[in-house]
């Protein structure tokens, strides 16, 4: 009785994990009101967090990939208007160099490593390390 109880609930959490794995992660925010897009935005730090990202070696090396120089992206920059380089601005903040992959991987190894503890605690297996004498 004992045993099959176990077994139900081990499978029960297995699903659930299972489940919760598998949803997607979801970016929730306020939305913004029409008074706060009546706000003006500060151009100047805007400007200084875009030529922030755009001086580093990375990003400098893909632009010059596509053909711009650093007087084109300057151009281009003043044609934007506020909002744009507001825009511009918050969007930066999200992005992520280098990835986050490797967070990924652990996760996938630390579920495989519970569901290899749960199969063999659900099967009655045991793993028994012996010592050569």
């Amino acid at each position: 009785m004992k045993s099959s109880w176990m077994k139900m609930i081990s499978c029960y959490l297995v699903a659930a994990m299972f489940v919760i794995g598998i949803t997607p992660r979801v970016y929730a925010g306020f939305s913004p009101s029409e008074a706060i897009s009546i706000l003006t935005y500060d151009r100047s730090s805007d400007l200084g967090k875009i030529r922030k990202v755009l001086e580093m070696k990375m990003v400098t090396e893909r632009l010059r990939a596509f053909g711009l120089t650093p007087a084109e992206i300057e151009k281009k920059l003043s044609q934007l208007d506020d909002q744009q380089i507001h825009q511009l601005a918050l969007s930066l903040d999200d992005l992520k160099v280098g990835g986050d992959g490797w967070v990924w991987v652990v996760v996938i190894l630390v579920l495989i490593a519970i569901g290899v503890i749960v199969y063999f605690y659900v099967t009655g297996h045991r793993v028994v390390i012996e010592r050569e004498k």
